[in-house]
């Protein structure tokens, strides 16, 4: 089925259409250039249906005795490991992997146009882009990342997977395992519109890890709409938030008790690169009133006494027989989740709608098929020596605050110095001063008694001048000491900064001594692979569309292997080939394997060789328990 989905949806002329082909003529040739056409596709098909069978990887292939490769493929025995991985090197050698993602994203666009219903109700037109990292566990030092699965810093391949609003995988690319997902969202958006031709990603929902402020601003600058939720260290509650509108029910339980509200309101957003400006951002404020949070205390009820909720005559701990009494619980309030987009205006309910829908359309979509499949298997492990991204950040931090550093020293002494210059020509032009004055004190003193004048009244004007004096020269050595003061205080920050640009110096020797070669693991087999799970992954949910009831409309790929896995006899005619399927042991199973016969036989869909396929159930297989079933049936 999944053979003849390929043929139908067009995937093998795509994938063929994109197979590098080098010339045998050419130097340092590889086999491929001498793989026929028939070989090619039956190479690829082995790598795009390993997943099929429950292979992850070509290794795999060693201890594989299966039969089902060898059908899908067209051979009498399924391919090797040896053949299959040299297919991949060189394909991946041969640069493959740039030429099938765009084939993924080409064929992607063309089985999954975008539609403006599905089952009747309002899709969004918006597309989800999400990061994705795999761990790779090696002897040498990679680019590491946030592994969410084991909640660990590990050594790691970063995916970004974008997903339209049903779900469906449209282009996976492999990056190094630190790159940051506002990095890798805009160059996917750009190559997927590329790829497309006409088609354009206006609308696009992304986790909080895209909640970066230089992001929002970029893509809404380039006219797209973001929609992604504040993270918690960039507001406080309700008072974070202007023009707060009234709540609304969002969701109601089986009770029907309202478990989620919505209300309208405003975020302004710093623009760090853009000093004085902000991004304005409409937001969907969501109340979840099944989860509460403790929430900040009022001011004045900070430094409450511990007893304080206790009545007077309960408060008598210290006496005896005193019984304690549970304390009052801490105040809370709901769990506030907002959602923020960059749109100037969007209905609060349908923006928290479409934020929601990502756990369905995407994170559903990587569980339930792309990693069952084999997604998170690594494939590849050739590298090369890179700057060491680690070390290399935490250099240029640790360089910039020595440059820095060198500023504020040199400052600091050139300030010290002419502090101390200052100093010293001020307290000599005080001293002078002072012993001037002095000396013209003295003259007029023996001035007024060669006068004759009474000694009372000398005393008294030699007082009073000697104070206007006194307090002239103060407030003259009160300058000198201002000054003093400034310039030891400057040359203690020129000492301090010399001292710690020693340290940062040391800094920097013991990271270079310390720095270990970093490698960068070669992506172009992981990413050939990734194509596969991908294009594989869509198979599988366009065949579920097709070919099987209403009811398989959520099936995931745990619930659809055993029909792709089912044993059966296969019989090949001129024009049709048939296959007999074992029945399963369950009378529900067999009903909805019936529908899916049923529906092959009205599609008639052909295989690459152009016969047609059919599906029948066996009953040879039970014979007696089929005439008992036809009997009680």
């Amino acid at each position: 089925m999944l053979l003849a989905a390929a043929r139908e949806t067009g995937l093998l002329a795509h994938l063929e259409a994109a197979l590098p082909r080098p010339r045998a003529e050419e130097a340092g040739a590889t086999r491929l250039a001498h793989v026929t056409p028939t070989s090619g596709r039956m190479l690829l098909l082995t790598v795009l249906f390993l997943g099929v069978v429950g292979l992850h990887r070509t290794w795999d292939l060693r201890g594989y005795t299966g039969a089902a490769l060898a059908l899908l493929t067209g051979r009498r025995r399924a391919y090797g490991y040896r053949h299959v991985e040299r297919f991949l090197a060189e394909c991946a050698q041969a640069g493959a992997a740039a030429a099938l993602t765009d084939a993924l994203a080409g064929w992607t666009a063309q089985l999954w146009p975008p539609r403006p219903t599905v089952g009747g109700s309002p899709l969004p037109s918006f597309y989800y882009v999400d990061g994705h990292r795999k761990a790779v566990y090696a002897d040498h030092l990679i680019p590491r990342g946030l592994v969410a699965r084991r909640g660990t810093v590990l050594g790691c391949r970063a995916l970004v997977v974008l997903h339209d609003a049903a779900g469906h995988p449209l282009l996976v690319t492999t990056q190094r395992g630190d790159l940051h997902l506002t990095v890798g969202a805009p160059a996917l958006l750009e190559q997927y519109e590329r790829v497309t031709g006409a088609l354009r990603v206006a609308a696009v929902v992304i986790d909080r890890e895209g909640m970066a402020a230089e992001f929002l601003h970029q893509l809404a600058a380039a006219g797209r709409t973001v929609v992604t939720v504040l993270r918690a260290d960039q507001y406080t509650g309700l008072s974070s938030f202007t023009q707060v509108g009234a709540f609304v029910p969002l969701r109601y339980d089986q009770q029907g008790t309202v478990v989620r509200e919505v209300a309208p309101a405003r975020y302004c957003l710093p623009l760090p690169d853009h000093p004085n400006q902000t991004l304005e951002l409409c937001v969907a404020l969501v109340r979840d009133l099944r989860r509460h949070v403790p929430c900040a205390p009022a001011d004045d009820d900070l430094p409450r006494y511990w007893a304080a909720d206790l009545d007077p005559q309960d408060r008598c701990w210290w006496e005896e027989g005193w019984i304690a009494t549970p304390a009052p619980a801490p105040a809370t309030a709901a769990k506030l989740i907002p959602i923020v987009t960059t749109a100037s205006l969007m209905d609060p309910v349908a923006l928290a709608e479409t934020y929601f829908h990502r756990w369905p359309a995407q994170e559903n979509a990587i569980r339930d098929f792309l990693i069952p499949l084999g997604l998170d298997t690594n494939h590849g492990y050739a590298k090369v020596p890179v700057v060491n991204s680690e070390v290399a950040k935490r250099r240029a931090g640790v360089e910039q605050r020595l440059a820095t550093i060198q500023r504020w020293a040199e400052g600091a002494r050139v300030r010290a110095a002419r502090a101390s210059a200052l100093y010293h020509r001020l307290w000599t032009q005080t001293k002078a001063y002072g012993d001037e004055q002095y000396r013209r004190l003295n003259h007029r003193l023996c001035a007024l008694e060669e006068q004759g004048l009474d000694p009372y009244q000398v005393k008294r004007q030699t007082r009073a001048d000697k104070a206007a004096l006194d307090a002239d020269l103060k407030k003259r050595w009160e300058r000198v000491g201002t000054v003093y003061t400034r310039s030891n205080t400057e040359f203690r920050k020129h000492e301090r900064y010399c001292r710690e640009q020693r340290e940062l110096l040391r800094a920097l020797e013991d990271l270079t001594a310390s720095e270990r070669t970093m490698y960068e693991l070669n992506n172009d087999k992981d990413q050939v692979m990734s194509v596969c799970k991908a294009a594989l992954s869509n198979l599988v949910m366009w065949a579920r569309d097709q070919y099987f009831p209403v009811t398989y409309r959520q099936a995931t790929w745990a619930r659809l292997a055993p029909f792709f896995r089912l044993p059966g006899r296969v019989v090949w005619g001129p024009d049709t080939v048939q296959v007999d399927l074992c029945p399963f042991n369950d009378r529900q199973l067999n009903r909805d394997l019936a529908a899916v016969c049923a529906q092959v036989q009205q599609r008639q869909p052909r295989l690459p060789d152009g016969r047609r396929l059919s599906l029948v159930i066996s009953s040879a297989q039970r014979p007696v328990l089929d005439a008992n079933y036809q009997q009680v049936a």
